[in-house]
């Protein structure tokens, strides 16, 4: 039975999240904690864990480490387009929605290392770690050496392949897959 574990700060979306996951995936063994110190006690280890992007980057290095597969974003969190990378789960969607992105998680059977080598190129991974440190297309065209073409042709390659269209979506993506560290983000 997997085992999942819900790191949310605010008790409805945590209770409402472990709830939505004992109904729609059971056989399930969902545990829930207001904060990473207090999975960290857990002494066994959890399948998947969902927690917010606020608390994804303080704690990056825990969840690196035990490989987090789920992302839950806080509703209050701004951006625009849908983040529907296999590690991001929108809380802003429909019920339908958010189950069916879950569901995504649940059903992804390739391991880790065949996603981070076969999900972006070495050029898309240049790209998107200037994209998310804030340069602007023709500042990458520049850095990179290529046309201003070239980085539009890289960027949509990036959002196709991962779903994300907004710059932080792709800025939790580079963080979980160790393209940039918390200390290469923008201030």
């Amino acid at each position: 039975m997997p085992r999942v574990a819900v790191v949310l700060s605010d008790l409805l979306q945590r209770a409402g999240l472990a709830a939505l996951l004992e109904r729609y995936f059971a056989p399930v063994e969902v545990e829930c904690f207001a904060a990473v110190d207090d999975a960290l006690r857990e002494e066994r280890a959890f399948d998947l864990y969902f927690t917010d992007s606020a608390a994804f980057a303080t704690e990056v290095d825990f969840f690196l480490t035990h490989r987090a597969r789920g992302v839950s974003r806080a509703p209050q969190e701004s951006g625009g387009g849908g983040c529907e990378a296999p590690y991001v789960v929108s809380t802003r969607g429909t019920l339908e929605e958010v189950v069916e992105q879950i569901g995504r998680l649940w059903r992804d059977d390739r391991s880790e290392d065949e996603k981070s080598s076969t999900d972006l190129s070495g050029r898309e991974v240049e790209v998107l770690r200037l994209v998310v440190s804030g340069a602007i297309n023709k500042e990458i065209a520049d850095r990179l050496h290529i046309s201003l073409n070239t980085v539009l042709t890289h960027r949509k390659n990036i959002t196709a392949k991962l779903g994300i269209k907004t710059v932080s979506g792709l800025t939790l993506y580079a963080l979980m897959h160790g393209y940039i560290s918390a200390d290469d983000m923008p201030l």
